[in-house]
């Protein structure tokens, strides 16, 4: 029976109880997520992102499957999680460089070789951190969130995963994005190839996003996600709020706003990134 016909045999299960032939069947799951055999959300040919929710279900179901276990690296540094997601192990032959000082990696991750993390960093269970990537201090990468090659997360970059609900398309970040300090990804929101996100800009389902360019706004609907354009430049920005009182109070509210399209002159400036890996 192919594996994504058991992990849905065994998540339609009611309870907590499993088998060990449940837990083999979920131990082999976890295998293929950290090969990146299988993968939360992938991208189609024409370039739309499709939900697997049978790889979230098996997600969940491992937080339904595990058991509180001690996982204390010493018993000054004490942690306690389920025994079905402890922190991956790495060794040099994975090609991923983890610079020492308290970065965490959850077991069910695909992180391809080549990726460099700095401490403090995360990422957690079902996300996919492709080629080349670089997240930086204070990073999160959430659950389910997929990462493309060469992307920089830089410091205090948080990008939310989206587990629930299970066909809810998780945040996506394509290759070659450079994703500014401060930056918070959320809610599903799709950034496409190239694009820069500069420090501190604040993306969400509920946030509208200004086009000076091609003066256009795009916004989350009922049927797709947020998404921010190939190559796009995207900055902080507010604008104002109209009514009597918020005139006159002079209240003006966060608005992310695309200033430019990547060009030459950004390509220079985000280069010096390279020489950091």
């Amino acid at each position: 029976m192919p594996l994504r016909e058991k992990i849905e045999a065994v998540s339609r299960r009611p309870g907590t109880e499993f088998s060990d032939d449940d837990r083999a069947v979920f131990a082999d799951f976890k295998t293929a997520l950290n090969r990146g055999e299988i993968r939360a959300a992938e991208r189609s040919a024409d370039g739309t992102w499709q939900v697997n929710s049978w790889v979230k279900q098996g997600i969940l179901m491992g937080f339904r499957m595990g058991r509180l276990a001690d996982m204390s690296a010493a018993q000054s540094l004490r942690f306690f999680d389920k025994d079905t997601y402890p922190t991956r192990s790495f060794s040099t032959e994975d090609n991923v460089r983890i610079v020492p000082g308290g970065s965490s990696i959850r077991d069910g991750t695909y992180v391809a070789p080549g990726v460099v993390c700095m401490p403090p960093m995360y990422v957690n269970v079902g996300a996919y951190v492709d080629e080349g990537t670089m997240i930086d201090s204070h990073a999160l990468v959430g659950s389910c969130a997929q990462i493309g090659k060469r992307v920089h997360l830089s410091a205090a970059a948080q990008v939310g995963g989206v587990l629930e609900p299970v066909g809810a398309v998780p945040v996506i970040i394509e290759d070659d994005v450079l994703v500014g300090g401060g930056c918070g990804i959320y809610e599903g929101t799709i950034v496409r190839e190239r694009a820069v996100l500069a420090s501190g800009t604040i993306l969400t389902g509920s946030t509208p996003v200004y086009d000076l360019v091609r003066e256009e706004i795009y916004q989350k609907s009922v049927d797709a996600p947020l998404e921010i354009p190939a190559g796009a430049v995207v900055v902080p920005g507010s604008r104002r709020i109209g009514g009597d009182v918020g005139m006159a109070w002079g209240l003006s509210i966060y608005a992310p706003v695309i200033v430019k399209y990547r060009d030459e002159k950004t390509d220079r400036s985000v280069q010096l990134e390279d020489f950091l890996r």
